[in-house]
């Protein structure tokens, strides 16, 4: 029988993932594009896109080392907080966040880089702070890049298995995501189960994608 506590722990952990994931992302790549040194721009672009590109077991290995009970962040959390991180529900967003944060980030980058930056100028001869600029005039312009970066995040959340896997463990009704609950039912044999989570996931995931590309149509068309 399925459960359904995988998939509230899924939409919980996808949800506040990008939360997180759209506005750092968002962040990081206006800091990334306004950087005028380049060594320093491009050891920080490194770092962002790093996770996207190493597999998620070896970045699942660095978390753990990290919020794990003897980790920096972990055993301070311990020790002044008495919670442990690792093989908690907070991990499997933490593992969410790093991983699909490449794809927000590349993502707003790029778009942001295809705005003409005689734009940017106008603005500040009218006046306007960097906050508002960015706002009004960077992110309004950059929307359907921002918008299809954030379906590729939310995709990445909801999918994310191997980092999950390492950091929060598959602990079934605490941490156990759908990803883990298809790979939990086919260890087991139990290739009906698997089916039935693998359903769910198509079918969030292209919900997800038919609302978000429906107002980014929405929105081309009104610019037009």
């Amino acid at each position: 029988m399925m459960d359904f506590s995988t998939i509230f722990i899924s939409m919980k952990t996808a949800g506040l993932s990008i939360f997180i994931t759209f506005f750092a992302g968002l962040l990081a790549a206006w800091a990334i594009v306004k950087m005028r040194n380049e060594p320093i721009k491009i050891f920080l672009d490194g770092v962002f896109t790093l996770p996207i590109v190493l597999p998620p077991t070896v970045v699942g290995f660095f978390l753990l080392f990290i919020f794990g009970v003897r980790g920096p962040i972990g055993s301070f959390f311990i020790d002044f907080f008495a919670y442990k991180i690792a093989f908690s529900w907070p991990a499997t967003v933490i593992a969410a966040v790093v991983m699909s944060f490449p794809l927000m980030y590349r993502s707003a980058r790029g778009a942001f880089e295809q705005v003409d930056s005689n734009l940017l100028d106008a603005g500040r001869t009218l006046g306007m702070s960097e906050w508002k600029i960015f706002w009004k005039v960077l992110f309004a312009n950059s929307l359907p890049g921002i918008i299809s970066g954030g379906i590729l995040a939310y995709a990445r959340g909801l999918g994310e298995f191997g980092a999950t896997a390492m950091l929060a463990g598959n602990i079934a009704g605490q941490t156990r995501t759908l990803p883990l609950a298809v790979y939990s039912e086919v260890a087991a044999g139990n290739m009906a189960e698997a089916f039935n989570y693998v359903i769910v996931i198509i079918f969030i995931a292209f919900i997800a994608i038919f609302i978000m590309d429906y107002i980014s149509i929405r929105k081309d068309r009104q610019w037009k």
